[in-house]
């Protein structure tokens, strides 16, 4: 007779084999590595992951920051996957449902990502696709007013609502003013509605999806059937240079300090110069681990974590509190977000600057362990999912020729020290922070009031803005000073102490500066209406001449003005 034991170890390994046979897409390929090629003038890049479905995108420098008129890059991105001139969006949607697949596109500060996710055997009907959306869409004036515009129109008024979305865009316009700075979505119907027409539409889209200035990532697809594949759809028709020049400055940095009433919430963006992304010169590791150490959120169940940030927020559970390294691919922001309550906000502020400061004069290397582990889980964490590094890779490609590598950047995460965080967080503590505070004011703290130092100024009943060090004093001359030249100004606020009205610097009384006022306007309303009629040949209008406190007859002009003429010719003949 068979041992019991044995019938058990017998079933559970052939359990074991049908289930690794079952598993025939659950190998890693263990690396995040891209392979890059050219085809056609087109930079392409790829890795290939074990698995069944695919993600391809095209990644066009056409965010934000490379716009030429307000509100394009959200257009063309609401435009991806209307119709081109092969298929119409009713095609294209049943074509996609009948395959099973996901369409997508979005915009960031830098780029436009028109991309699919599909089953492996689709590769080339996607890329097809792709390609037409490129080089085929039929930019139609009524599809951008009747679709395109709504929309653009949704998504302003659900960024206006959302505080912290704001102090997002708001940080960025205060840490790199035009380029980056430019607000993700418009703030108002102005931009769309004047700037977004079929033919801007056109030829921002023609310059986008020129061959300079977009490239092709594929994740989940073989290489060299991706290059085939995009070296026989994007052979033709797609532009080799751009209709117009899309170019933006090198980004600096500047800082400053601006407060948004709202009442909707409450939020406060704390900014610091950062690092760029890894395919960039500025790029620096320690900024990421630095983040981490900050953190505020924690990845643990049933516990704060070790971040400074959430240790500090132990009293204030409601209070959203995260740290990020936003990378660009020539700079970058550091930023720490705080979202709740005014008051959660308001105690909670000056602990993160405490923190910082904290970092400075010394990190725990327990806690750098800890960050540094983190640090690099969330970065080999996001390589593992489809669309990782699409965009990076893309934008990498197109600005400095080469792809995100996920693996580098992983391991750049080891050679961190404490020195390099130390340094990191003195810079961003010497540099003038970027502070946008979104909510009840009255309860917001300001810059100053939670240990940062930010040059601030106020003119009259303008809204708080700042101003760069090197232009503060002919900025203060040329607008404020002549503006108000009876106002004294402080190092922090220019005030008003004294107001010059116009009735005491003549040395009349009030009354008789309203009765000189009212008989000059009245004096050149009149002039103004005969002036206008006569340039336009009305010479019959009519008016009432008063004597001695009374109307007289109502007369034509004309009529008055050849008697008057008749009465002038006498007098001087006389």
């Amino acid at each position: 007779m068979i041992a019991r034991s044995a019938i058990a170890r017998q079933t559970q390994r052939a359990i074991r084999q049908a289930s690794q046979q079952s598993r025939g897409y659950a190998a890693a390929s263990g690396t995040f590595q891209y392979q890059q090629a050219d085809s056609n003038g087109i930079k392409i890049a790829s890795r290939d992951q074990a698995g069944p479905v695919s993600t391809v995108a095209i990644v066009a420098k056409a965010g934000t920051r490379y716009e030429t008129w307000p509100g394009l890059s959200e257009a063309l991105d609401r435009y991806a996957f209307k119709s081109t001139a092969r298929r119409s969006t009713l095609r294209i949607q049943r074509e996609s449902e009948l395959l099973g697949a996901e369409l997508q596109s979005y915009h960031t500060r830098e780029n436009l990502v028109v991309g699919a996710k599909f089953l492996r055997d689709d590769l080339p009907y996607f890329l097809e696709l792709l390609a037409e959306v490129a080089s085929m869409s039929k930019i139609e004036p009524h599809v951008i007013h009747e679709e395109i515009q709504p929309l653009m129109e949704m998504g302003m008024k659900k960024h206006l609502g959302n505080t912290l979305s704001l102090a997002g865009d708001s940080v960025h316009g205060l840490a790199f003013h035009r380029g980056l700075g430019a607000p993700l979505h418009p703030v108002s119907s102005i931009p769309f509605k004047k700037y977004v027409d079929e033919q801007t539409l056109a030829e921002f889209a023609a310059s986008a999806y020129a061959k300079p200035n977009f490239a092709i990532v594929g994740n989940g697809v073989e290489h060299s059937e991706f290059t085939k594949w995009v070296g026989q759809f994007f052979s033709e028709d797609i532009p080799a240079s751009p209709a117009v020049e899309l170019k933006s400055e090198q980004a600096k940095y500047y800082g400053g300090e601006e407060r948004i009433a709202h009442a909707s919430g409450n939020s406060l963006i704390l900014g610091f110069p950062g690092s760029s992304s890894a395919t960039g010169s500025f790029y620096k590791p320690e900024v990421a681990v630095l983040a981490a150490l900050l953190g505020g959120e924690t990845s643990i169940k049933w516990s704060p974590g070790f971040s400074l940030l959430a240790k500090a927020k132990a009293d204030a559970p409601q209070l959203s509190v995260s740290t990020k390294s936003l990378i660009y691919t020539d700079a970058g922001l550091l930023t720490i977000s705080f979202n709740g309550s005014a008051k959660d906000i308001n105690a909670v502020a000056p602990k993160a600057v405490e923190a910082l400061k904290g970092i400075a004069s010394g990190v725990n290397a327990e806690d750098l362990q800890k960050a540094k582990a983190l640090a690099k889980f969330k970065e080999l964490e996001f390589g593992q999912t489809t669309h990782a590094g699409i965009e990076y890779t893309g934008a990498g490609l197109v600005r400095d020729g080469k792809p995100y590598q996920i693996d580098s950047v992983a391991s750049a995460v080891d050679g961190v020290t404490a020195e390099k965080v130390q340094q990191v967080a003195k810079e961003a503590l010497e540099n003038k922070a970027s502070v946008s505070a979104v909510g009840d004011l009255y309860e917001l703290p300001y810059a100053e009031e939670i240990g940062l130092r930010v040059h601030v100024f106020r003119i009259g009943f303008r809204r708080v803005s700042e101003v760069d060090p090197e232009h503060r004093k002919l900025h203060l001359e040329s607008q404020a000073l002549a503006a108000f030249p009876n106002h004294t100004r402080t190092d922090r606020y220019l005030q008003i102490d004294k107001m010059a009205f116009a009735w005491k610097a003549a040395g009349i009384t009030y009354n008789r500066y309203l009765a000189v006022a009212s008989r000059v306007v009245r004096r050149s309303l009149k002039e103004d209406k005969r002036i206008v009629a006569e340039r336009r040949g009305e010479m019959d209008l009519r008016f009432a001449k008063w004597e001695n406190g009374k109307q007289q007859e109502v007369r034509s002009l004309e009529t008055a003005n050849q008697e008057a003429m008749s009465q002038q010719a006498g007098q001087q003949a006389s």
